[in-house]
């Protein structure tokens, strides 16, 4: 097999690569930016089918772009591919979002962002903030004072039309205008209520009877601009940022943040720290599947089984708070370790918890999972296919469901996960049941993870000295972990400085809300509830 270098200097002229850590980046102009990226994806010897992440860039003075992460889920190898516009008032990059279905929303958020501009692309609005912004805010020279964007307390515009940038026959750029919904369709708002769409997140539906015809995302009700905050943070500081995010993966999404910058730094954890921060993941996606597991039974009208997770759920926070001292917003991951060491009683309570718990999951399947109601209501409904999941890149249990191997896990260990043994969880089916029981068997996978670490916790430090302040080496860092909701990765690029010069959070729910209208047309308007429990997205993670 030819090495992937000289394969894409062969193929592709004016090519870069440079030290891209533990992946291979390359630089490539935007003229032969798809040229390349089709290259990656179709390749027989290559076949970068996932996008794990896209990245808005300003990089100053020379120019604005963007940063792709590429993964190949039949080899595992892994390529950065760089590109940077030419104009920096209107810059212009040709759209990918037909070779990876991930990047459609991706590049509309970096269109909002950075105004960049993606040629092809069917449906270049805003993401995140309303169509009347002045301005793109993670530009380095955006004004951000009141005069500019006022509060505005009048309804969000409407929009039915949207709009795209394509070349015509003579060369020229042309803006063609794109119609979302006719003037005779049925539309109606599905939330932006929480009981609705399980957090502020908006859907314009249009329907046929009961059918669902097409399907609109509206992000950005709660949008919190944590990505623009950390450019004004130390790396401590940017820290309690990623708990405010996907609040039932807050242990994990401070681990992948930590470890981002630790291996920035060259930094071995010790054992200990790499125990219990497992440990603490572990414990932290039971909570979250519980928690799943009681508001998809409240949506489907099985109120007794709501009780249930939520009664179970609280000996899981009595155990963070002893440690922690939080339930929610867990403050305890850290740069070099933990905040303080376990709780005197953590790992009697722990067993206790595990050896109390296994019992109640049949109690769980008898109420709920056996109930022909809910089979009838999840069975063959909301299917995603498994090149469909890739293309999207929703990855967590979602995937999993669909029959992809996508555990970061598995296939990028990290933590303690290479001292235990744990069966991936995989169903085929790619409907809501599917995404259900990958849940509620991962709950007893999780416990035996946590079996296997909890009375072999090594001792020693449980936090490794650091300066007060961090400044990381210049260059660019990605690290990502397996969340309750699949992977949530961190992308650092560093000046040298004591803040991050751009911090990107791979959101592990974008890309379950851009797969929503997929595979929902056809569906019956009920049928929307029962994907969304199932998908199981938290909305400030997709917003940030």
């Amino acid at each position: 097999m030819m090495d992937i270098k000289d394969k894409i200097k062969s193929l592709v002229s004016e090519v870069q690569f440079i030290d891209g850590g533990d992946a291979i980046m390359v630089i490539v102009n935007p003229v032969q930016l798809r040229f390349l990226a089709k290259i990656l994806h179709d390749d027989d010897d290559m076949k970068f089918d996932f996008l794990r992440s896209l990245t808005g860039m300003d990089w100053g003075d020379e120019g604005l772009g963007v940063v792709y992460h590429l993964e190949s889920t039949q080899y595992g190898r892994r390529i950065v591919m760089k590109t940077v516009a030419t104009a920096s008032e209107k810059p212009e990059i040709p759209t990918v979002s037909d070779i990876w279905k991930a990047a459609e929303l991706n590049e509309r958020e970096a269109y909002d962002y950075f105004g960049i501009g993606f040629t092809g692309h069917p449906d270049m609005r805003r993401l995140y903030l309303r169509e009347d912004w002045v301005g793109h805010p993670l530009r380095k020279n955006f004004d951000g004072s009141k005069e500019v964007n006022p509060l505005r307390m009048s309804n969000e515009i409407a929009i039915d039309t949207t709009s795209s940038l394509e070349i015509d026959e003579t060369g020229r750029m042309v803006e063609k205008t794109h119609v979302l919904f006719e003037d005779d369709e049925y539309v109606i708002n599905i939330g932006p209520q929480h009981p609705a769409t399980h957090g502020v997140l908006r859907f314009r539906v249009s329907l046929e009877g009961e059918i669902i015809g097409k399907l609109d995302v509206h992000c950005g009700y709660i949008h919190r601009g944590i990505e623009k905050m950390c450019e004004s943070l130390t790396y401590q500081q940017t820290l309690a940022l990623t708990d405010r995010l996907d609040y039932l993966s807050a242990m994990q999404n401070r681990h992948a943040l930590c470890m981002c910058v630790e291996k920035a730094m060259g930094v071995e954890m010790p054992g200990r720290i790499q125990y219990i921060r497992t440990i603490m993941d572990e414990l932290q996606r039971i909570d979250s599947h519980l928690l799943f597991f009681s508001t998809l039974c409240m949506d489907l009208g099985a109120l007794t089984a709501f009780f249930f997770g939520f009664r179970d759920r609280e000996k899981i926070l009595d155990i963070f708070e002893d440690t922690t001292g939080g339930r929610l917003i867990l403050n305890y991951n850290t740069i070099g370790g933990v905040q303080d060491d376990i709780h005197p009683d953590f790992v009697k309570r722990v067993k206790e918890f595990i050896t109390y718990l296994r019992p109640q999951l049949k109690e769980y399947h008898d109420v709920f999972t056996g109930n022909i109601i809910a089979r009838q209501r999840m069975k063959g409904v909301g299917v995603l296919s498994r090149e469909d999941a890739i293309s999207f890149g929703a990855t967590g249990g979602t995937g999993r469901a669909s029959g992809w191997a996508c555990d970061v896990r598995k296939r990028h260990p990290y933590g303690a996960y290479d001292k235990v043994d744990f069966k991936e969880i995989i169903y085929h089916e790619g409907d809501c049941f599917s995404r259900y029981m990958v849940r509620m068997d991962e709950i007893v996978e999780s416990m035996n993870i946590i079996e296997q670490l909890i009375d072999d916790i090594p001792e020693g430090d449980y936090r490794v000295k650091m300066k007060p302040v961090i400044k990381l080496p210049e260059g660019s860092y990605y690290s990502a972990v397996e969340t309750s909701r699949g992977e949530f990765g961190v992308y650092i690029e560093s000046r040298g400085d004591k803040y991050p010069y751009r911090m990107k959070f791979r959101s592990t729910g974008l890309p379950l809300v851009s797969c929503i209208d997929t595979i929902t047309r056809g569906s019956k308007i009920a049928d929307l509830i029962a994907i969304g429990g199932t998908l199981d997205y938290i909305v400030p993670d997709i917003d940030r």
